[in-house]
């Protein structure tokens, strides 16, 4: 495969992860699929991040992001040993 391939393929599964964390926020279901308020609130974050309570910003949405990540793979280990207590 050529090097450009590779490169696009990278990026484009790149652009597929974040548009899933768009979706897994639940901005998408709370806009009701509203692509300018959407874009808008991403706007928005980039501005506060650019600000001088940036890094404040960054660092309570690192852990919210974390917390949300936690809790999917705790519900993912939950339903996988639900599963195989039931086989």
């Amino acid at each position: 495969m050529r090097t450009w391939q590779v490169e696009r393929r990278r990026r484009t599964r790149h652009l597929i992860e974040l548009g899933g964390l768009v979706v897994k926020s639940g901005i998408v279901d709370l806009t009701g699929d509203d692509r300018a308020a959407i874009l808008g609130a991403m706007i928005w974050a980039a501005e506060k991040l650019q600000s001088g309570d940036g890094e404040h910003a960054r660092g309570v949405w690192n852990r919210l992001g974390r917390m949300a990540f936690d809790a999917e793979e705790a519900a993912a280990r939950n339903r996988s040993d639900a599963q195989q207590s039931r086989s």
